[in-house]
């Protein structure tokens, strides 16, 4: 049964914020590689890391799913 004010079950709010997590690594390695093609470090160590941290959330919610 839904809930009357819309909110999605657990669930689906988890399989939602992995998603989400998947968009953010992947715009973290789309910057990653043009920070890296403009030899960026600073941008691409900053990007790396922020990746590092997007699939790592992606990681432990996919774990409440099994």
């Amino acid at each position: 049964m839904a809930d009357p004010r819309g909110v999605p079950k657990a669930v689906e709010m988890i399989r939602k914020l992995v998603e989400d997590n998947g968009i953010v690594a992947a715009a973290a390695q789309a910057l990653f590689d043009a920070a890296d093609a403009a030899g960026d470090q600073a941008s691409a160590d900053l990007a790396t890391r922020r990746m590092d941290v997007a699939q790592k959330n992606a990681w432990m919610l996919r774990s409440h799913l099994e």
